[in-house]
């Protein structure tokens, strides 16, 4: 009898149920950092499949502006690794002509190097778009992703660490994504819509049902604290970041700002209850809570750093 009673007690015990693992890595080698992220979470099996990656390119700014092109670089390196059938880099920039950009950031020339295939959002037809959006949205005409997006196999999403003074507080992941949306179509201009929009973060979630994100490589190893998305007062966690949960690597990345003092918007409150990662935990894109978020480190260094996130982020 006593054994069951103490058997009773122990499931009554809460165990801690984590439903998302961000992999952390303290570093300033960006080879070495995607190295050990990837060796505690490796790439699925992607052989022939179609790939998409999509990094941050919206300004002709330096990296934490902008993706650093050894970050690009040693990403598209581990996927072709895996011998995919393409590798695409899809990209839109907003605060600027898309070509001049990927050519002054030297998207194109890398890749020439590595043999993959860029395509600059801005300059595909019509008809390679499909409207999206239209109901359970606070989008008025909804938004228009690419074919060639919705058609990948596995999508890889390499954000940075920013605020964002627009109207998105942050830009990470969920935003990172509006540049797979079209500037504008026909007859109307999203981007217009979104950044004069009383619900511009809602709206940033909101995309995120139509475009998936398979895995997450988010450079932190400087970042934006105020302003941004293409200027800001800098910060050098020294951190890259790796999930495969769309909303458990924002809310760490929200708490890494948070370490270092950020604007009143994303400082504020509770990670969960900021308007982006709120309505996309609504919509089940990934962890509801910060306590279903598990922080692993990827190496000894980050261990008194995921600490101090702990301490912010639970």
């Amino acid at each position: 009898m006593k054994y069951i009673i103490i058997l009773f007690i122990i499931l009554l015990l809460p165990v801690q149920a984590f439903s998302a693992q961000v992999y952390i890595v303290k570093t300033t080698d960006r080879a070495e950092g995607i190295k050990l992220l990837l060796e505690n979470h490796p790439l699925p099996d992607l052989e022939g499949k179609k790939i998409i990656i999509k990094p941050n390119f919206n300004s002709d700014d330096p990296f934490p502006a902008t993706t650093h092109i050894d970050t690009l670089r040693e990403v598209i390196k581990a996927v072709k690794a895996q011998d995919p059938k393409s590798i695409t880099i899809a990209e839109r920039s907003g605060m600027g002509d898309t070509d001049r950009v990927l050519s002054n950031r030297g998207v194109y020339k890398l890749s020439l190097e590595e043999q993959v295939k860029v395509v600059n959002l801005d300059a595909l037809d019509t008809d390679e778009w499909i409207l999206m959006g239209l109901t359970d949205t606070y989008w008025k005409k909804g938004y228009l992703v690419p074919k060639i997006v919705t058609e990948a196999d596995y999508i890889i999403n390499i954000p940075c660490l920013k605020t964002h003074r627009f109207g998105g507080d942050f830009t990470m992941a969920l935003k990172n994504n509006v540049g797979l949306v079209a500037k504008s179509g026909p007859t109307h201009n999203y981007m217009w819509e979104l950044h004069t929009s009383p619900h511009q973060r809602l709206m940033i979630a909101d995309i995120n049902k139509n475009i998936a994100t398979d895995l997450v490589i988010m450079d932190a190893i400087k970042g934006f604290k105020n302003k941004g998305p293409e200027k800001g007062d800098l910060i050098e966690p020294e951190l890259m970041l790796l999930s495969d949960d769309i909303i458990a690597i924002d809310a760490v990345g929200v708490a890494i700002l948070r370490m270092y003092g950020t604007t009143d918007k994303v400082q504020e409150g509770d990670i969960f209850d900021l308007d982006q990662i709120r309505r996309a935990a609504e919509f089940h894109l990934g962890v509801r809570f910060a306590e279903e978020i598990e922080l692993v480190a990827a190496n000894r260094a980050a261990e008194p750093v995921i600490e101090k996130i702990s301490n912010i982020l639970y």
